[in-house]
């Protein structure tokens, strides 16, 4: 499946959610762990694992960015997720390589092995499930306060 070319970053977003999901991992899209870095998705997975996926519509949108070495410090994995068209041999051969669609991915290649020392570890879940909670508030009640 061609993502749809109007949004292909949210359609990869959405496919990369959907896998992770499957995994057992809680994804939350556009996170930002730290002051000027915001991460496509961000996930928890079940042994509480830190996974980062950086989506990347086209390869000039790879070489514009040049921010997603900040992500690797906030993150156990780090993975690129493309769509199957995307030249997999222009990405960093240290990086992990999803392969995603607007309906779900598949990991193409492991992301390198990492660890976040425990007190960022806590601080970050602790970050990252307030911001989920307020987000579903945010659904559920428009008008809950400021934000």
């Amino acid at each position: 499946m061609t993502l749809p070319p109007d949004r292909p970053g949210p359609a990869l977003a959405r496919g990369v959610c959907r896998m992770l999901l499957a995994q057992g991992a809680a994804p939350l899209t556009e996170f930002a762990p730290a002051p000027g870095l915001r991460v496509d998705v961000l996930a928890l997975a079940r042994d509480g694992a830190v996974i980062a996926v950086e989506c990347k519509s086209c390869l000039a949108d790879f070489r514009a960015d040049a921010k997603w070495r900040g992500y690797l410090d906030w993150c156990d994995a780090f993975y690129f997720a493309v769509d199957a068209s995307f030249p997999v041999e222009f990405l960093p051969p240290d990086e992990g390589v999803m392969i995603a669609d607007a309906w779900g991915g598949e990991i193409l290649r492991p992301a390198a092995p990492r660890r976040l020392a425990a007190a960022r570890r806590r601080a970050l879940a602790l970050r990252v499930a307030r911001t989920a909670a307020e987000r579903l508030l945010r659904v559920l009640d428009p008008q809950a306060g400021p934000g």
